[in-house]
């Protein structure tokens, strides 16, 4: 049976420790939304995610935007993030997008003012690197982490004339996600696709798709909007990443409602237990 019928719950049998808790805590909220907060304002953020944190499996950030007065801002922040997940049970997905050679990731992961291995509980990479990113950013999560973490690939991008879209990229992306199952939980991509392409093991990745929206279809920028029923259900993705669409909503709580039923209503649709 394949990831595309089966449930959460099921596939959390076999999966990575990091992976086994996202199942876990998408089947006991029954959601499959996560919100990517792409404000500068700290307070701004933390006030958001504490609305709409009941909601969703998982908060997506982007830590290098965020307007912070010091260092010591940044921990405070970072622990505020930290205690809010604890608080509504969620995970934080650092959309970090890491693209360089081993070695460098792995200061950029662990050092610099940001510290990104303490308080995310997943990142991102492109895979144009080779090999050695995965390497690189899986050796500072399984040998310094406190935690477990887990790594997503990007497959594919939600933004019009992106490269990603070449058959040999996603093959070779997929590669070096099957040589480091314990490092890479799963992929940024359009759905499901990448696996099915080249053979069925699609139970053992999360698919995390940006792009949703329930209303818009664009933006002036190249964003390209999808329904949640139609990734879920269609694409056969996993998770689906909503951002404008409910931070910028008059009532973004009521909102992300619809999103999480919206979602839960495609997963349980395709799925049999």
């Amino acid at each position: 049976m394949s990831a595309q019928t089966r449930s959460y719950a099921s596939r959390a049998e076999k999966a990575n420790p990091i992976l086994k808790k996202l199942f876990g805590l998408m089947e006991e909220k029954k959601t499959n939304l996560c919100v990517s907060v792409d404000y500068t304002d700290p307070s701004k953020i933390l006030d958001i995610i504490d609305k709409v944190g009941p909601k969703v499996c998982m908060v997506k950030t982007h830590i290098d935007i965020i307007s912070f007065s010091s260092v010591d801002a940044i921990r405070s922040f970072t622990a505020s993030l930290t205690a809010l997940s604890q608080k509504h049970n969620f995970l934080i997905f650092e959309d970090r997008k890491f693209a360089d050679i081993g070695s460098t990731v792995q200061h950029q992961y662990r050092g610099g003012v940001y510290n990104i291995v303490e308080w995310a509980h997943i990142t991102n990479a492109h895979s144009f690197p080779g090999p050695g990113i995965v390497t690189g950013l899986g050796e500072v999560m399984l040998k310094e982490a406190k935690e477990p973490r887990g790594l997503l690939l990007l497959a594919e991008m939600s933004s019009a004339g992106n490269l990603s879209t070449e058959g040999a990229y996603r093959a070779k992306t997929l590669q070096m996600a099957r040589d480091h199952k314990d490092i890479v939980c799963g992929f940024i991509a359009m759905g499901n696709q990448i696996v099915t392409e080249s053979g069925d093991d699609s139970d053992d990745f999360i698919f995390m798709t940006p792009g949703v929206n329930l209303a818009d279809k664009g933006d002036a920028h190249g964003q390209q909007y999808q329904s949640p029923e139609f990734v879920i259900g269609e694409k056969k993705s996993d998770i689906i990443i909503v951002g404008r669409g409910i931070i910028k909503a008059e009532d973004p709580v009521a909102v992300a409602e619809k999103y999480r039923a919206a979602g839960w209503e495609a997963y349980e649709k395709r799925t049999v237990a």
